[in-house]
């Protein structure tokens, strides 16, 4: 795989980011998505994909974490 352009960088940039926002907007309800997540996983390299979707999952961990919404599993185990 060759290197992006800085214009291939900003396209697929700007996709993430159409994509996240229509997330945001509907609840991380996927399937009214579709047609953003085509575009981006046809506009980003596919290590990009991955990166973008860990670092989205690590984003909302990180939020719902400092928002104190964020409630450890209780483990039934004594150790």
């Amino acid at each position: 795989m060759a290197a992006p352009t800085a214009k291939e960088r900003k396209a697929c940039w700007d996709s993430r980011d159409q994509y996240w926002k229509c997330l945001d907007d509907n609840n991380d309800d996927q399937s009214k998505c579709q047609t953003l997540r085509h575009c981006f996983e046809n506009l980003c390299p596919a290590q990009w994909i991955k990166y973008f979707d860990k670092r989205r999952d690590y984003l909302k961990f990180k939020e719902k974490v400092q928002a104190g919404e964020f409630q450890p599993p209780e483990t039934s185990q004594k150790i």
